[in-house]
């Protein structure tokens, strides 16, 4: 089972606190999640339809309460690839349908059918009826991504002017969801983590919420980890790579002209530094006699390159003077 099916499955066992927030959360679900259907001369049809059991669920209950219809919920096998069952539910307009769309001011309050495309502010009374009606917008219409994944929640509609609404509403609340086009429908997002946290929060869903802060706090875990072992081998890298070249520079002199040209402090740590290769440049100070801090051995060991460094310049020369 996905996250965002346990999601929706959590959300959709949350009761409303009042029948305002109930109409809302159905006002949400039946605008992003049902289809309306011309049965005759101003005569329509709800059909709702989800993949979701749950879903299916609060809506038959939403209607029972809000409007004590008592709607049958058709079992429908997809015929495409996948295997899940499609839940339909139908109200007809012997039920009451048309009432129902001017209750939830999907339809406008005046004779004939006029869709209203925006949020029905008269119904969102308060800051619970707000947040009803993002919770039955989600369960109609959103979805967030696996948070192993990515942080990715969503809120997929085919209208312009309703997602524009929608965005403003979640907005009211803090955050900062955008909209964007994918093919002919609006996606309202959010994509920073925290974000999406609180909007979970908002909807109640707390044990979805819970399960994203832990998969937060271990990827949080993990790159502090990574960024401590990349930090260490980057250092000891630079330091076997300065190791390696310090030891290049002393065997040189040796080799040419002998680590007795050196002055008695930088022949004194080029022995050492010869004998123990593996130490770092602090173990190597602790061996002197009297003992010197690590910079004063780096400063001693960048002496010797430049040493080693003079002598390959003269050694160039004289080869160069020689040829001619």
């Amino acid at each position: 089972m996905s996250f965002s099916i346990q999601t929706k499955n959590e959300l959709s066992r949350i009761t409303p606190p009042s029948m305002c927030c109930e109409i809302a959360q159905l006002s949400a679900m039946i605008r992003t999640s049902g289809t309306i259907q011309l049965a005759g001369f101003e005569k329509l049809n709800i059909k709702m339809s989800t993949e979701n059991a749950a879903i299916a669920r609060r809506l038959f209950k939403l209607l029972k309460s809000c409007f004590n219809i008592n709607t049958e919920i058709m079992v429908r096998k997809n015929t495409n690839l996948k295997k899940n069952n499609n839940y339909v539910l139908i109200v007809n307009s012997s039920m009451g349908s048309t009432e129902i769309l001017k209750k939830t001011r999907i339809l406008k309050q005046k004779s004939g059918i006029s869709i209203n495309n925006k949020i029905p502010k008269d119904l969102l009374k308060d800051e619970n009826c707000k947040r009803a009606y993002i919770r039955g917008a989600f369960l109609g219409c959103g979805s967030i991504s696996d948070p192993e994944k990515a942080y990715h929640m969503e809120f997929v509609t085919n209208n312009r002017e309703f997602s524009e609404e929608l965005k403003d509403l979640i907005n009211e609340f803090g955050f900062n969801s955008k909209i964007v086009n994918r093919k002919n429908s609006y996606v309202i997002y959010l994509k920073e983590s925290e974000q999406i946290c609180d909007l979970l929060n908002l909807m109640g869903a707390y044990n979805a919420l819970l399960a994203l802060e832990n998969v937060r706090i271990l990827k949080e875990m993990r790159n502090n980890v990574n960024r401590v072992v990349n930090c260490e081998t980057a250092n000891l890298t630079k330091t076997v790579n300065a190791a390696v070249r310090q030891l290049e520079n002393i065997r040189y002199i040796k080799d040419t002209v002998g680590l007795d040209y050196l002055p008695k402090n930088l022949a004194e740590i080029a022995k050492i530094r010869l004998e123990y290769e593996d130490f770092s440049l602090k173990e190597l100070g602790q061996m002197l006699d009297p003992p010197i801090g690590k910079s004063g051995v780096n400063h001693r060991l960048r002496k010797i390159e430049e040493i080693a460094e003079k002598i390959k310049e003269e050694k160039e020369d004289f080869c160069d003077k020689k040829r001619i």
